[in-house]
């Protein structure tokens, strides 16, 4: 089993710990794993992205040019990351931030209005999970419970108010890609 995914968007969104928080649900299923993030100067508004690879056996190397799935949170993250996906991707893209309808020849799109459903749970900031949860889904990579067994381990102590708007928003997601598939 090998799975990657360039996460992208603005910062301020999550990009880099729904990375982290993938990465730890990969380790706690007993996977090899690389996170490899990168980030602008600016800690909101600018442009985030990390990759991670999830693998069975040893990863060779953190770059992937050509990514075989994506979760991207805005429009400038869908015009600059979704040409270079490998034909057969799976991507989730925020619909709430991206009205243009995007189409790529081989590549299955999933829209999901994470930034709506995440308002509705309680707060917009947790469409970063929102967008993991249907990619978790329909990537099969890793399971929802090792997701939110995560969520401890990789939110800080000062953010653990956020755990249950965080839990629900990864279980919405799924149940959102469940119904879509």
């Amino acid at each position: 089993m090998y799975s990657d995914v360039l996460i992208a968007g603005f910062g301020g969104q999550g990009i880099i710990f729904a990375g982290k928080l993938l990465a730890n649900a990969g380790l706690k299923e007993g996977k090899k794993v690389v996170f490899y993030p990168s980030y602008g100067a600016e800690m909101r508004g600018g442009t985030a992205n990390c990759t991670v690879i999830i693998s069975n056996s040893m990863i060779p190397s953190p770059i992937i040019s050509h990514p075989q799935s994506g979760i991207l949170m805005s429009y400038p993250a869908v015009k600059r990351f979704l040409p270079p996906m490998k034909k057969k991707s799976q991507v989730v893209v925020n619909s709430s931030l991206t009205k243009e309808k995007f189409k790529r020849e081989g590549i299955k799109i999933t829209e999901v209005p994470a930034n709506d459903i995440a308002e509705k749970l309680g707060t917009a900031k947790a469409a970063n999970m929102v967008a993991l949860g249907v990619w978790a889904y329909v990537s099969e990579t890793v399971s929802l419970e090792s997701l939110i067994l995560s969520l401890k381990e990789v939110l800080s102590a000062d953010k653990f108010d956020l755990l249950k708007v965080n839990e629900n928003s990864l279980r919405e997601g799924w149940r959102f890609a469940s119904r879509s598939s």
